[in-house]
């Protein structure tokens, strides 16, 4: 008989507890189950690879009609006949690896092997807050651009931290396609743009930091507090760089200290902190103590200081600094080298950027190099036009000789004066 709505709907299980099945006499394979307890299902039956295989669609009732499953088992045996095994494309889809499988062995061989603790705390904390409760129970391979996509457009309002999901599960998937988890290429993040986010430096102008010195100089506190922020200051040290220095890494002689815990480059094993006079002064002026080897320390015997913002924040209060942040004493550092005219290579260096635009921050700081070389064309012309030459007026900037190349002498390259890049001029250098 044709199975119908009517035909499934007044069939019921059999009176001796036996397993009942109904055939569809149009479509071959397609069944109806009922067990004894009157539980209803969709079966298709078929041969496959000379094996007879039983498919269980699924069970009668929403969104299993018995026309939904009358089509799914035409669908079905068209695979069959293609030569796919529908129960084994089952099976694989059962055991292929979820996004929360998927999240454990990138923290368990990825996070936990090649990123420092706070990183990898900082990720499993976005997997269980926001990722694998979106998307845990999903199949990895069945992630596509708009499930990424409404994630991010969720966290809009926080567009800093909907970037770091976002550059979190882009790392996630390309380690997925080197797993074989995923094709190559099929990155889901891939397009999904980031949201802009605002840039949260602060610099301390000269009079702040005059403030700051003077609370400092009054600090009745622990003394490390005082030295902590006045060797952020002259260093423009990272603060976990500051906060878990030992003395045994710093030598005094060469003005440096060695540290190995740092963000600076992965590869690196050690960072030269570099320790001007200043630094060197706080330091002389810091005790020791026998049983503790940081200079630094903390409350318990024998650690570091762990978290200092709540002294920060009395001391910024009584300096008047407003919301500004440890963090900024580092950008302070850097923003005070830039206006100074220092080369911006020379600044990143100092604070350790691997990134030439992550000191690109400071740009905006330092002097324009261009207005200074048409000030100095201006002044030399203006000098020539009145008859007088340039050594007769000191006020006059020279501009420096450029360097003869290979192709002859009436052409060169302007000296790296502030970092930029070095441009090729004819007849006329300018420094840029």
């Amino acid at each position: 008989m044709k199975l119908t709505k009517r035909t499934v709907d007044s069939a019921g299980p059999a009176q001796d507890g036996r397993q009942l099945i109904f055939w569809d006499s149009e479509v071959k394979g397609f069944g109806l189950r009922i067990t004894p307890a009157g539980v209803k299902s969709y079966i298709l039956n078929y041969r496959f690879a000379g094996r007879e295989r039983r498919y269980t669609i699924g069970k009668h009732g929403s969104p299993w009609t018995c026309e939904e499953a009358r089509q799914t088992a035409i669908a079905l045996l068209r695979d069959i006949a293609a030569g796919n095994d529908p129960l084994e494309a089952k099976a694989e889809a059962k055991a292929a690896p979820t996004m929360t499988d998927l999240a454990e062995r990138f923290l368990t061989e990825h996070a936990a092997t090649k990123c420092k603790p706070r990183t990898a705390a900082e990720y499993r904390r976005l997997f269980d807050t926001i990722i694998l409760p979106a998307l845990g129970r999903r199949t990895v391979k069945d992630i596509t651009r708009m499930d990424i996509a409404r994630i991010h457009h969720d966290l809009r309002q926080t567009p800093y931290q909907a970037n770091r999901v976002l550059a979190v599960c882009s790392k996630l998937f390309n380690l997925a396609e080197g797993w074989g988890i995923r094709p190559d290429h099929s990155n889901p993040c891939l397009h999904v743009e980031k949201y802009h986010e605002d840039q949260r430096e602060r610099f301390l102008s000269e009079e702040e930091l005059s403030r700051l010195g003077s609370v400092l100089a009054a600090w009745q506190g622990s003394p490390h507090i005082a030295a902590l922020i006045r060797l952020l200051i002259f260093t423009g040290a990272r603060l976990n760089e500051i906060m878990t220095l030992t003395w045994d890494a710093v030598d005094f002689e060469r003005q440096e200290a060695r540290i190995t815990d740092h963000k600076t480059n992965r590869t690196a094993r050690t960072k030269v902190l570099h320790l001007p006079p200043p630094a060197l002064s706080v330091l002389a002026a810091l005790p020791r103590l026998p049983d503790n080897p940081y200079i630094i320390v903390g409350e318990r015997k024998g650690h570091h200081l762990i978290n200092p913002n709540k002294t920060w924040h009395a001391i910024r209060e009584a300096a008047g600094l407003g919301e500004v942040r440890i963090h900024d004493l580092r950008h302070s550092f850097g923003g005070i080298g830039a206006s100074s005219g220092m080369s911006l290579l020379f600044v990143g260096k100092l604070l350790g950027h691997t990134q030439p635009q992550t000191t690109a921050r400071y740009a905006h700081l330092a002097p324009d190099p261009v207005k200074a070389a048409a000030t100095a064309i201006a002044s030399r012309v203006a000098l020539a036009l009145e008859g007088r030459t340039k050594t007769n007026d000191a006020a006059v900037v020279p501009l420096p000789p450029a360097r003869n190349s290979r192709r002859g002498r009436g052409r060169g390259f302007a000296g790296e004066v502030w970092g930029f890049q070095r441009v090729r001029m004819t007849k006329v250098l300018f420094l840029c």
